[in-house]
């Protein structure tokens, strides 16, 4: 009897197993930033069906179709129907939602829940708990960073002072983690407003990546003080 059981349980775990392995596989392709051929992502979508919802692997399935669902429901190609897009948004939170049950301490899924609602249903004050939630679970996780930090600078204004100030301490940590790029469009975009508190948070990292990011903004024309850093015509000549 024992043996019939560990057969069975075989029988229905291993799928899952092999299915989730592929399925992280594309989470992590998906979290990296990659691009996909059209169609590649509605076929790991499909496969991902014929997984068993067993336990061992529920939680790895459950986030990876969330990450699937969200980058079919940003696609920008334009391809799609309004209600094909409204579909799509509504599986995307659904899953993320299921995920989150099962990860709760998952911060880039919090982020995710707080982009996605945000989105389709548009912005409510009762939503930053949720990037609250983002932050606690995962302060100062770099690769979550690149995406939270213009997502929470477009709300500070409404934010506690206590939330203010991870966001400006995760800016801070872009530059001082040579993010100069995204930094710099994050001061000169969204963040404009509040540059003068960003631009000071910036004293107490590192003089390479600082005089990088004073070297960035002075190329690209921004005529910004950055705290401990040469003149701009210094600038121009290194």
């Amino acid at each position: 009897m024992l043996g019939a059981i560990c057969v069975s349980w075989s029988a229905f775990s291993l799928p899952a197993f092999w299915l989730a392995i592929p399925a992280k596989e594309m989470a992590g392709r998906i979290l990296a930033g990659d691009n996909f051929k059209s169609g590649t992502l509605g076929g790991v979508l499909t496969s991902m069906q014929f997984a068993p919802e067993l336990p061992v692997q529920l939680s790895a399935l459950l986030r990876s179709e969330a990450l699937v669902r969200l980058r079919i429901a940003e696609d920008p190609s334009g391809r799609k129907t309004v209600e094909v897009a409204n579909n799509d948004a509504a599986a995307a939170l659904d899953k993320v939602k299921r995920a989150l049950a099962l990860n709760p301490s998952d911060s880039f899924l919090w982020l995710m829940l707080y982009s996605t609602e945000n989105v389709s249903r548009g912005f409510d004050m009762r939503s930053l708990r949720i990037l609250d939630e983002s932050y606690a679970t995962g302060p100062l996780e770099g690769w979550i960073s690149l995406r939270r930090n213009s997502l929470a600078l477009a709300v500070f204004p409404s934010l506690g002072e206590q939330a203010k100030l991870k966001v400006v301490v995760e800016f801070k940590k872009l530059v001082d983690g040579e993010f100069i790029d995204l930094a710099a469009i994050n001061l000169t975009g969204i963040g404009w407003a509040h540059r003068e508190r960003l631009l000071a948070s910036l004293e107490t990292i590192n003089s390479i990546p600082r005089e990088a990011f004073a070297r960035k903004l002075a190329q690209d024309g921004v005529k910004v003080a950055v705290p401990g850093t040469p003149t701009d015509e210094r600038l121009w000549h290194r």
